[in-house]
């Protein structure tokens, strides 16, 4: 009598870093921002250990303000995007309230 066994399936190995990502990206902007920064320190004090050099920390230090940067530029672009669609409703279109303005008649007052 022949026992099978289901076939398991290959799973990809699931990242290291993504959820320190994601986690980060969830912060509020001035702590992503201190967060970055810090591991790209980090980085460059690994990268000064390992290679001996004391100005590869200044590549890691590097890394951690252009990840500061990215951070901001993301927000930034979220923001405008959130803004433009909110600027697509009715109630918020400066356009149409112009127009229904130049129709009110602003001749002589009749008291």
């Amino acid at each position: 009598m022949a026992v099978e066994f289901p076939q398991q399936e290959e799973q990809e190995p699931k990242p290291r870093l993504k959820p320190i990502i994601e986690a980060a990206d969830s912060l509020s902007l001035g702590i992503s921002m201190v967060v970055a920064v810090l591991m790209g320190v980090g980085i460059g004090y690994v990268l000064k250990n390992l290679t001996a050099t004391p100005w590869t920390f200044w590549i890691g230090v590097a890394i951690g303000i252009a990840a500061a940067i990215l951070n901001v530029y993301k927000a930034y672009k979220k923001q405008f995007n959130d803004f433009e669609e909110l600027a697509k409703e009715d109630r918020y279109a400066i356009k149409k309230q112009l127009q229904d303005d130049e129709d009110e008649d602003y001749g002589e007052k009749s008291y």
